[in-house]
């Protein structure tokens, strides 16, 4: 991703004769558990519009997949993931319950490790991925607090 940014950022540099960064911040990503985030990552993604005020629905923000799956605009070439085709039997069923699904309130807990798994590099998952995966790598990697353990007072 550093080398497709770079080149990114040298390219509109040239054609628009300036300087400097096109992104904020370096590129982040994390370890998605499919069965348990995988559609609560794309809620998160497709309603940052909408919390940034870009938009006053998230189908209205053209950039993203939201438009297709609400059933507003038509992509060919666009992949549903299974969990997105698993929320009806036909087009219009989908799009119905994807809308209705990004309507209901978001958990906090939720909001709470997407955004700290993903500053951190981290899995979003539950408990039980996270120890497969650490189980399969040979190593700790659950999400801890920072710094050492306090002692016990005695």
């Amino acid at each position: 991703m550093k080398r497709v940014a770079g080149r990114q950022t040298r390219y509109v540099n040239k054609m628009e004769k300036r300087s400097g960064s096109l992104w904020e911040g370096r590129y982040k990503s994390s370890v998605v558990s499919a069965n348990e985030y995988l559609l609560a990552c794309c809620r998160y993604v497709e309603l940052n519009p909408l919390r940034a005020g870009m938009v006053e629905d998230p189908s209205q923000y053209h950039w993203s997949s939201c438009p297709v799956k609400t059933g507003i605009k038509e992509q060919a070439w666009l992949n549903f993931d299974p969990f997105y085709m698993s929320l009806g039997k036909t087009t219009d069923e989908r799009a119905e319950e994807y809308r209705r699904w990004l309507r209901k309130t978001v958990p906090e807990e939720e909001w709470k490790l997407i955004r700290e798994a993903t500053q951190r590099g981290q899995l979003i998952s539950g408990k039980k991925f996270t120890q497969e995966i650490s189980v399969k790598l040979g190593r700790r990697i659950e999400l801890r607090g920072p710094g050492r353990p306090k002692k016990a007072r005695k």
